[in-house]
């Protein structure tokens, strides 16, 4: 293939954090160990966790603005609500896209036959940066059901790729993205390998989060739960390690080159804009989602019934609390502690 094959500048293992109701997710993108690259602000991996009966605990009601959050399960069920009205119930191999804009409120709760019966659930959060142009928009979901997510195979049908942003293996994603993105679920069985086109101008990584591989033209090993930052070229080149199946993301995207004012649930470009943020949010500019109360107390329930806590008391009412996240944007930390492997 022409062009230049980038290699591997970094490898970072993904640290663990509490999230949202105090579900515990391994960071694998905007951590200490591997900061935001642009336009991406966060990666986490949720799972995968089996919960028992009434221990299944999700993401209560919380705000966004200025950034787009791309959810995509692997196992399990979600439900989603938010502030406008809409809803959405999450399955295996489901992907939603939600374009915060201006702002919106919003929940991600495991499914009610999931917390009633207990089950796996399993998936991924991708943050993605707005440009300044687009931070202030009207909230936008593209809710995509694994059905009609593009799936591609090489020639000898050993690697398979699901299309969720861009393109590869002659597949074109369904879904638009503000900036070009490209967001690959690749799958390779043992000694597999697949040469990947990424545009010279996108800054990308990769994300292993089964087996293990080498990756590009470096030869870097890399294995379950570490990130791979990429380096400058035009292509990507991914093997799976010949006694194992490797499954990676690969996520790669053209940078905004713009200030980043990141505070908590808001990214905006300077810091009078985050103080309009929690301003609007104190003032109830993003709303609010009927039976907040109830999911609230359903988590607490979850969290007391499988015997965690977060080790900190956090004052809520309808939703996350004003002061805790003033508290948050103070001490600019949002999602908790890390924890020790």
């Amino acid at each position: 293939m022409s062009g230049i094959a980038r290699a591997i500048i970094k490898v970072a293992t993904g640290q663990k954090t509490l999230e949202g109701g105090g579900i515990v997710v391994r960071r694998a993108l905007g951590s200490p160990a591997l900061p935001q690259l642009d336009p991406f602000l966060m990666l986490d991996h949720l799972g995968p966790m089996t919960f028992k009966p009434q221990e299944a605990i999700g993401f209560p009601d919380h705000p966004h603005r200025g950034q787009e959050t791309v959810t995509y399960l692997l196992q399990g069920e979600f439900q989603h609500k938010d502030s406008k009205g809409q809803g959405a119930d999450l399955k295996s191999g489901d992907v939603q896209w939600m374009t915060a804009g201006s702002g919106v409120l919003h929940s991600e709760m495991p499914s009610d036959r999931i917390f009633n019966e207990g089950g796996t659930i399993e998936g991924f959060q991708l943050w993605v940066n707005l440009p300044r142009k687009d931070k202030m928009i009207p909230a936008r979901y593209q809710d995509v059901p694994a059905s009609t997510i593009p799936e591609a195979f090489s020639d000898d049908k050993r690697v398979k790729v699901r299309v969720i942003a861009g393109s590869s293996l002659g597949k074109e994603a369904v879904i638009e993205t503000r900036t070009p993105i490209m967001m690959l679920d690749v799958q390779l069985e043992p000694g597999a390998s697949l040469v990947q086109p990424v545009p010279e101008d996108y800054t990308g990584f990769v994300y292993v989060y089964a087996g293990e591989g080498v990756f590009g033209s470096s030869n870097t090993a890399g294995v379950a739960g570490q990130t791979l930052a990429l380096g400058p070229g035009s292509s990507l080149q991914l093997t799976a390690k010949p006694n194992a199946k490797c499954c990676v993301l690969l996520i790669a995207g053209r940078p905004l080159r713009e200030p980043v004012a990141w505070h908590g649930p808001f990214v905006m470009n300077t810091q009078e804009e985050i103080e309009q943020a929690f301003d609007d949010y104190q003032n109830g500019y993003f709303g609010s989602i009927p039976g907040a109360k109830e999911r609230m107390m359903r988590t607490e329930m979850a969290r007391k019934k499988e015997g965690r806590t977060l080790g900190v008391q956090i004052q809520r009412n309808d939703s996350y609390s004003f002061v805790f996240l003033l508290l948050l944007w103070r001490s600019q930390i949002w999602a908790g502690v890390f924890l020790q492997h």
